[in-house]
Order: C-alpha cells, then structure tokens, then sequence
C-alpha cells in the first residue's frame, strides 16, 4: 500500500513560517520589533515559531515567565 502525507494543516504553516523567516534572515532583510536587523539565528527562530504560532501553525508552546518567590 502506498503512504498517505500524514503532515497536517498546522505543520505545513509552521513549515512555510520558518523558511520564509529563515530566508529573510539569510538574506539580511529579517527585522526585529523594534526595527533593528536581526543578527542572531535564536532570535530569527524566535521570530519564526511566533509568527507561525499566530498563524495557527502547531508549535511547541512559549517558554513560560520565571517567577521568583
């Protein structure tokens, strides 16, 4: 039997999300928030997962805040 693509809707926009931030970043085109030039490849996947998250893509959830007692 042939296999069926098992990827759903949420992997292929998280998919599309991050190679087009990533190339952007390659590029020097990625911007940050604040409009500087994103340097550094954590913050351009930073960038990307967040961007595919409020696209609806599935992503591992945002670290959470520490809080101190």
């Amino acid at each position: 039997m042939a296999s069926t693509s098992t990827k759903s809707k949420s992997d292929t926009i998280t998919d599309r999300k991050m190679k087009k931030v990533m190339h952007e970043y390659k590029e020097g085109e990625l911007e940050s928030g604040s409009g500087d030039k994103v340097r550094s490849r954590k913050q351009a996947i930073a960038i990307g997962l967040s961007e595919a998250r409020q696209a609806g893509g599935k992503t591992p959830p945002a670290p959470k805040e520490n809080k101190r007692r």
